[in-house]
């Protein structure tokens, strides 16, 4: 039997990839250019028996998020720039908590309202550093529409298995851009729910760290009772002030995600093996970037693309191997240069890096980076 094929936009994937993965709560507030997903959702979650809500802010809307989390729902959130600096102080307390969700935040032109209908890649870092403390960071950078959905469905995976929020970080053209999408079939691809706990309520922690670094989550109204809080607490959740407790703590959950990453992590690499300058570039951006280093073969440069699809955790290792035998690197970006500060942090000085930056509302063209390539060679 075929499947079922569909040319939509990047935001209604979203939405569906959402559904696909048994979301059944979204709370959100419009907001240019993501406000589709929204859309999407009022429509279908009705249908699965999933629940609405248009809260009356951002906040409010991380806030409903966790909530239903907590109470043992699959829960979704989508925004823009100033709505997701609006979330922090919730992402912040899902962190703290470890309460599963997924954020999907199309990146916009900023800081403030900035150019809301231009592209931006500039909000990245916002993703692993928005929020005040050290915390667990895991943002997915999808470059397709295809892959808009398909990795939508992971971040659900990702969130319900290691206890955190999970970003997903779409620019504004992969979110509107229209492409021709292929829906897998239930359980074509993989679908992790949290572990429940295997201990009977009266013996439950929410935070028991004998199960690992990841502790079971039971739901509320499930006969498990337990505190949350956004202070730093106890395995039974509630709060402490001891230094060894609160380091162990702090440490734990950053360690979920950091020796994990092998799990986590994925990346692209296109004509890697005897590139000379490679170009490292994500979401829309790399689709510029795979044509320019096509039209570089063409006219006998050895260039190469090296596409994250997870930012972070960063694959810094695979790109420190590379720069081991590359002489130059290129990362088109829309922002003023996150993305080169990372690679200049990964390769420890091994080989030159140049970027290109755009924060106009416009998209880097194949062109920019093709004579980029023909300076450095």
């Amino acid at each position: 039997m075929a499947k079922k094929v569909a040319f939509i936009q990047g935001n209604e994937a979203a939405a569906h990839g959402a559904i696909y993965a048994g979301c059944n709560f979204f709370a959100g507030y419009p907001i240019t250019p993501s406000t589709e997903v929204a859309e999407v959702m009022s429509l279908e979650l009705p249908k699965t028996g999933g629940k609405f809500i248009q809260m009356e802010d951002e906040i409010g809307a991380m806030a409903a998020l966790i909530g239903a989390s907590l109470g043992g729902a699959k829960v979704l959130t989508s925004t823009s720039g100033p709505g997701l600096s609006l979330k922090q102080e919730n992402i912040g307390y899902a962190c703290i908590a470890e309460v599963p969700c997924v954020i999907v935040n199309v990146m916009r032109g900023g800081p403030s309202t900035g150019m809301p209908t231009g592209p931006s890649q500039s909000d990245i870092m916002c993703a692993k550093w928005g929020t005040h403390g050290d915390h667990p960071a895991i943002c997915l950078v999808p470059a397709s529409v295809q892959e808009l959905f398909e990795e939508t469905v992971r971040a659900f995976s990702l969130a319900e298995k290691y206890r955190t929020p999970v970003m997903i970080m779409p620019d504004e053209i992969v979110a509107h851009m229209r492409e021709r999408v292929v829906f897998p079939e239930p359980g074509e691809i993989e679908v992790i729910n949290r572990t429940a706990p295997s201990v009977p309520p009266e013996q439950y922690k929410p935070y028991d760290t004998s199960f690992g670094d990841v502790p079971p989550l039971a739901a509320f109204g499930s006969g498990y009772k337990f505190h949350v809080t956004g202070l730093n607490k106890m395995q039974d959740g509630f709060p402490t002030t001891k230094a060894a407790i609160v380091q162990a703590e702090e440490e734990r959950q950053v360690r979920k995600v950091e020796a994990n990453k092998a799990d986590i992590m994925k990346w692209e690499e296109y004509l890697i093996d005897d590139a000379e300058i490679v170009i490292v570039a994500y979401g829309s951006t790399s689709r510029s970037a795979r044509y320019a280093v096509n039209a570089a073969r063409e006219q006998g440069i050895k260039a190469g693309l090296f596409r994250p699809i997870t930012f972070w955790p960063f694959p810094e290792e695979r790109l420190l191997e590379i720069s081991r035998k590359t002489k130059a690197f290129i990362t088109p970006e829309m922002s003023l240069g996150q993305c080169n500060g990372v690679v200049k942090g990964c390769i420890e000085g091994n080989a030159p890096v140049y970027g290109i930056y755009h924060v106009d509302g416009e998209p880097v063209s194949p062109d920019e980076i093709l004579n980029k390539m023909k300076e450095v060679k």
